[in-house]
């Protein structure tokens, strides 16, 4: 996937940034995409976004990868997006927030979304604003003891951007949705779990031995069953049941023809253990 151009200097262009910023390796089948701005607390820049979209871009096309886990450095995970450089309210013209947005947050959460591998993110300390929903638009989501999540728009009287009223209420749904969004509170890990906003809370020595045995399992995995899988359980909250119950008849179609599916239905009938190939 080729990224889109970059807006004009006053909707947030690009700036200089250091490819150590963001930090990325491949291990057995899993990628792994590591936030590295400890000393701003993550906070994401424009070039560091478009860098974590074309990774997981990379990440659908390449079989060699099967699953990704999204992390970060330091004390916390991301405290949302880098508003230096920002355009004043003055240097703004009619649309350039939208195209901001469309072209920046919105495609940076869409990107999570529609990877054709499982993400995992394993969220290491705060999670505010766009950091807050880059962790939740994860498949599964994994976060140290001392993790907190914070919907931080309205401390700043803005409205959440980045897919956090998509989201929300898809998680959680809207009174709590709401809740979060109009006080802003921080949310800490235990009850982040409770809420169904993530799905396990390890101590912060484990997280990345979690995260690491989460994604193995999955990279081990059929992978085309799962990113099927994937597209069928967020299609879902979008549409009636005549549309699931057909999308879900159409993806066992096409799965029916991977390698994976025939291999899981041999080693059932032959009574071992699948190797899935990812195929």
């Amino acid at each position: 996937m080729t990224p889109s151009p970059a807006p004009p200097d006053r909707t947030g262009a690009p700036g200089t940034s250091d490819p150590s910023w963001v930090l990325d390796a491949t291990d057995n089948g899993v990628r792994w995409i590591t936030l590295n701005r400890p000393e701003v607390h993550n906070a994401v820049t424009w070039d560091q976004r478009e860098r974590i979209i074309e990774l997981l871009a990379d990440a659908s096309a390449d079989p060699g990868i099967r699953a990704v886990v999204i992390t970060a450095t330091g004390k916390g995970f991301c405290a949302g997006a880098d508003l230096r450089g920002s355009p004043s309210a003055d240097e703004r013209v009619a649309g350039d927030v939208t195209r901001m947005i469309r072209r920046g947050a919105q495609r940076f959460i869409a990107a999570v979304l529609d990877c054709e591998k499982p993400v995992i993110a394993a969220v290491n300390g705060t999670a505010a604003g766009i950091g807050a929903h880059l962790a939740l638009a994860c498949d599964l989501v994994l976060a140290a003891e001392s993790a907190r999540f914070i919907e931080v728009f309205v401390r700043r009287g803005l409205v959440p951007d980045g897919g956090g009223g998509y989201l929300l209420p898809r998680l959680i749904g809207p009174q709590r949705a709401k809740e979060l969004m109009f006080f802003g509170d921080a949310v800490p890990a235990a009850e982040a779990e409770r809420l169904g906003l993530v799905n396990r809370v390890v101590p912060d020595g484990e997280l990345a031995k979690t995260a690491r045995e989460w994604a193995e399992r999955l990279a081990a995995g059929p992978t085309r069953a799962l990113a099927l899988t994937k597209r069928l359980v967020n299609a879902s909250l979008d549409g009636g049941r005549a549309a699931a119950f057909d999308a879900e008849a159409t993806a066992q179609e096409i799965n029916m023809t991977t390698a994976d599916a025939q291999e899981g239905v041999a080693s059932f009938v032959e009574r071992r253990t699948p190797r899935y190939r990812g195929r």
